[in-house]
């Protein structure tokens, strides 16, 4: 797989990554096997991804404890990122940025990880209770100590159906940004980014890109939408929060189809054999050479076709067509 650069380190990691919530959080809990996840993981790093996207916060904490058993028997080939933040209780994720619970939760995820070192800790939300620059020194310190190698943010931002007249949605996110460069490099930004979720290229992503801070694309195939595998109507398990979103109705599914088919017109162009998830991650893939996409799936079958992606290379006809894709139907959140 191609290799792409993240942070003024130049950090390497696959062009593509694999985000690993879905096996133990948010999506489909029934479907959530242990086992069929480790192959999935297995099978990713076989076939070139390397950045392995967790939380403390997924399970919580199970997540971790999946990607440890991995990371024991093949650290050389896995780039880890984690995250701190956010500490989830009964029905409720709250914040906390306090310096001694970072350290703490440094110490809790390298455990569980079986690791030495975290390659990238993300701050995964910004505590409104304390100064952001007091929650990144101590995530500095970390560095200096040999526990983490590299920083990164979650970027938090107003989703389509908020967006407000004359704002990106991400103005807070870099005021954060600038606040905290000051303090310690930034290696990394990790924030949605889809064919039909584009905030991002507004300001945060040029922001990255003059620099040199890497870019991890989030939900790359806007939670599965983007597949074509979604069948509008055909329901999602109650604890799935697709459940819930206004995009994910049977109407705005509906609704929202010519996109994918636009994304098949693509992938028709390109073999038989390519997918409309492969369109879109080659997509995302062009935004940058500082762009990452991480997917996230917990079935060995879509880990392979995602990491495939990576070989795909649009044309400019491709491009033309999917820019000129109808905008998303309905609000996100």
């Amino acid at each position: 797989m191609e290799r792409r650069t993240i942070g003024a380190t130049a950090l390497d990691v696959g062009a593509i990554g694999l985000g690993c919530m879905p096996m133990n959080w948010a999506y489909s809990r029934s479907q959530q096997r242990g086992d069929r996840s480790l192959r999935t993981v297995h099978a990713a790093l076989d076939a070139g991804v390397s950045l392995l996207d967790t939380a403390d916060m997924y399970g919580p904490f199970t997540n971790e404890l999946l990607v440890g058993r991995v990371l024991k028997e093949r650290r050389a080939d896995a780039f880890v990122s984690t995250k701190c933040g956010l500490l989830v209780g009964d029905q409720h994720v709250v914040a906390n940025g306090r310096p001694g619970y970072v350290r703490r939760a440094c110490d809790a995820s390298l455990r569980r990880l079986q690791t030495d070192v975290i390659d990238l800790y993300q701050l995964h939300r910004a505590d409104p209770e304390v100064p952001v620059e007091e929650t990144w020194g101590a995530m500095a310190e970390l560095v200096s100590a040999g526990k983490v190698r590299a920083l990164g943010l979650c970027a938090v931002g107003a989703r389509s159906g908020r967006r407000i007249a004359g704002r990106d949605g991400y103005e807070g996110t870099i005021r954060q940004l600038e606040r905290i460069q000051q303090v310690f490099p930034v290696a990394a930004v990790e924030a949605e980014l889809s064919v039909w979720s584009q905030e991002a290229l507004v300001r945060l992503l040029p922001w990255c890109a003059a620099r040199g801070v890497g870019f991890l694309a989030a939900m790359p195939l806007g939670s599965g939408f983007l597949t074509g595998t979604l069948t509008p109507g055909g329901g999602f398990e109650p604890d799935d929060p697709r459940a819930r979103h206004p995009r994910f109705t049977a109407e705005m599914m509906a609704a929202n189809q010519p996109l994918v088919a636009g994304l098949r017109r693509v992938a028709a162009r390109h073999g038989a054999e390519v997918t409309p998830a492969q369109v879109a991650l080659a997509w995302v893939l062009g935004r940058g050479r500082h762009v990452v996409p991480v997917p996230g799936t917990k079935r060995e079958r879509w880990a392979v076709e995602n990491a495939a992606a990576a070989s795909l290379r649009l044309t400019p006809a491709d491009l033309t067509e999917i820019a000129s894709l109808p905008a998303p139907r309905g609000s996100w959140d």
